[in-house]
């Protein structure tokens, strides 16, 4: 009867590590197959790959953002660079990496919400180099009728012959001594 016993125990064992080692293999399987998002469509023009960005980034309050999707929209040496007044009086900049840019950024946006709009553009191409300004203005909720903050965002993109990436988002926030010109409201693009 104990040999019985034992040997009862030992295919339990058995098929108890098998039943696991499948699971495993399953479990691998499916991480392998994970699919990846597909971000193509925002990088196909400069019109794409600007309302991406604003996309991405525009959310209600405690929502997360597709950060996979934002950093598939730079290139490997992008910086975003805010420029403006410091709480000293003295102005600067700032740049950080798409990375830098959500770990500052990230806690503002789910705390508060935040949509942000182009409301113009301007726009110089070169070969495959291109310089926007895009005017933009910003709200903590849809309905917003005001804007809190409004501004230009200088984006400097490349073209690498199959899709647009961004090099660097170069910001300044419209201030009372630096009010948006009138030829950056109007929408000539």
């Amino acid at each position: 009867m104990k040999l019985k016993a034992i040997i009862l125990s030992v295919v339990f064992v058995l098929l108890v590590s098998f039943a696991a080692a499948q699971e495993k293999g399953s479990t691998e399987e499916a991480k392998e197959k994970k699919v990846t998002p597909d971000y193509s469509a925002d990088h196909k023009s400069i019109d794409s790959i600007i309302n991406a960005t604003y996309g991405v980034i525009s959310g209600p309050k405690g929502q997360k953002r597709d950060w996979d999707r934002f950093r598939a929209l730079f290139h490997a040496d992008a910086r975003l660079i805010p420029s403006g007044k410091g709480r000293n009086g003295e102005i600067g900049a700032s740049a950080s990496t798409p990375d830098g840019y959500i770990g500052r950024s990230e806690p503002f946006l789910m705390q508060n919400g935040f949509y942000e709009q182009e409301i113009a553009r301007r726009s110089e191409i070169f070969g495959n180099i291109a310089h926007v300004f895009s005017t933009y203005e910003a709200r903590f909720a849809l309905e917003d009728k005001n804007p809190f903050l409004r501004g230009i965002n200088s984006f400097q993109l490349f073209y690498d012959g199959k899709r647009w990436w961004i090099m660097t988002i170069y910001w300044l926030a419209e201030s009372p001594e630096n009010p948006l010109p009138e030829k950056y409201l109007k929408k000539i693009d």
